[in-house]
């Protein structure tokens, strides 16, 4: 049963979480409804405006007319012209056409749906896109940020998700802003190779245009460039069926899916990370964990990130299909798809940059935890160094070597077994074999010696690969950013 009042407010009705809960205002507004039927009516502008520019009998009157009344929709007409003619594009045609009087003749002069349709969602793409890069580069920067400070604090490796060989956090960090950087740059490649569907046809072949013009070929061109050139683009398809290509869709469903395998990596090693204590998410001061257990500080950001880029990274899947059952010129069972899964993609995407935007200003790191966990590890790490020390000393290395594997595997003992600390430097301190290097074993130990050019990698791949990509987006840097939820 409904709750009593809940009809009003919109409670009553399934709303997407991706609008509702997560996404921002302006990525909400690009796939809104004001949006697109908006840009249908620019679209119809354009179109007018170039026919009467290449000589068709449209007044001024007609363009001002239609000037006057972009933004006048009425949406309640719109959706009963819809009930009635079950045709969204002559709905709003219908709709404009109530408002322009005078321009009613001309409003989609020669034009398919598609003129609008397709040509609307190429906008709201690179729209989409125009959104998403300013947020990527501001993650990459707070990321850079991040490894700059940290990229000299050693802290275990793993392989295999078992200790390896030192790094640093900041190196870390780098490892995560290479993958973004990729992201960067493949997002800036979709977006700069989208190209207007322009003014084709019902089939791809202009005739309409063409019989408009009365066969000049030169004028249908034009007409093409010239709409193409209003509505922002620098290129159109110079061939089309009624559609643009549906691998369109797949090229920018592509880059925003590895995207979100991207953060789904970074996020998965912040909540393994926050498993061992060394580095946390922010966590707000009355933010609860969980209802049960007061004492957790859960990964609640980095798990929302995990579980949205989980839904993007499927729907690549999507386009995939669609583009692949295209019979000819078109069929419309692209149409209810694309409207899920388009928008969908940008929101996701929209929301995880924003959420990952908000972990990356405020990670918190725990150094002596971190310097803990090497102390249990680096020991064993340290063998070899003993080892070419003793030797230095006049040791026998054969000899050494089976010392050490004794002492080792007695320490080893005693963190498996006993649960104990690792006590194999007690245990070289202890014997009387090492004392040629006893006073050397402090810098045999210093973590720093096992980070090996981490901190060098870290400051020459800042300096000479992020910066750079970043350039584009310097005035947009500024401002952090909190999550409504």
């Amino acid at each position: 049963m409904a709750t009593p009042g809940a009809e009003e407010d919109g409670l009553a009705r399934y709303r997407s979480p991706l609008v509702s809960r997560y996404a921002s205002p302006g990525m909400g507004f690009n796939f809104s409804e004001r949006k697109k039927f908006g840009t249908w009516r620019r679209l119809w502008l354009y179109l007018a405006q170039a026919e009467k520019s290449l000589g068709l009998p449209i007044t001024d009157e007609q363009i001002q007319e239609m000037e006057a009344n972009l933004d006048n929709i009425d949406f309640k007409m719109a959706a009963e012209e819809e009930k009635k003619l079950r045709h969204d594009v002559m709905a709003h045609v219908h709709t404009f056409a109530h408002c322009c009087p005078k321009a009613a003749a001309i409003i989609h002069l020669g034009a398919t749906s598609c003129y609008v349709g397709d040509n609307t969602d190429l906008i709201v793409l690179r729209d989409g896109f125009n959104l998403l890069l300013p947020k990527l580069a501001r993650v990459i920067s707070r990321l850079a940020d991040f490894a700059e400070k940290y990229a000299d604090l050693p802290t275990l490796g793993f392989t295999h998700y078992q200790p390896a060989q030192l790094t640093t956090v900041g190196k870390r960090c780098c490892l995560w802003i290479q993958d973004l950087c990729m992201d960067l740059r493949n997002l800036e490649r979709a977006r700069d190779d989208l190209r207007f569907r322009g003014v084709k046809g019902t089939t791809g072949t202009q005739a309409s245009f063409l019989q408009l013009f009365e066969g000049d070929h030169n004028k249908v061109e034009e007409l093409d460039r010239l709409v193409t050139e209003k509505a922002g683009f620098k290129r159109a398809f110079m061939v089309t069926g009624q559609t643009y290509s549906r691998k369109v869709d797949i090229e920018v469903l592509s880059v925003l899916a590895s995207l979100g395998a991207s953060i789904h990596k970074i996020c998965t090693d912040i909540r393994l990370l926050a498993n061992l204590k060394e580095i946390e998410e922010p966590f707000e001061k009355d933010q609860i964990g969980s209802s049960a257990m007061p004492y957790k500080r859960n990964p609640m950001r980095s798990e929302r990130c995990c579980s949205l880029a989980r839904h993007l990274m499927t729907l690549v899947l999507d386009p995939l299909q669609t583009a692949s059952v295209q019979w000819f010129e078109r069929t419309l069972d692209d149409s209810a798809n694309r409207r899920v899964c388009l928008a969908e993609a940008f929101l996701t995407a929209d929301i995880i940059l924003s959420t990952l935007q908000n972990i990356s200003e405020g990670l918190v790191v725990y150094p002596k935890v971190i310097e803990r966990r090497i102390r249990q590890e680096l020991p064993f790490m340290a063998t070899e160094n003993i080892i070419m020390a003793m030797v230095k000393a006049g040791g026998n290395r054969q000899d050494c070597h089976e010392k050490i594997r004794v002492l080792s595997q007695q320490a080893a003992a005693v963190v498996k077994q006993e649960g104990g600390d690792n006590d194999f430097i007690d245990r070289v301190r202890a014997d009387p074999y090492f004392s040629p290097i006893h006073k050397q074993l402090e810098s045999l130990l210093d973590p720093s010696s096992f980070t090996g050019r981490a901190p060098q990698q870290v400051a020459k791949f800042l300096k000479e690969e992020v910066q750079p990509a970043l350039i584009p987006y310097q005035s947009k840097m500024g401002g952090k950013i909190e999550l409504a939820l």
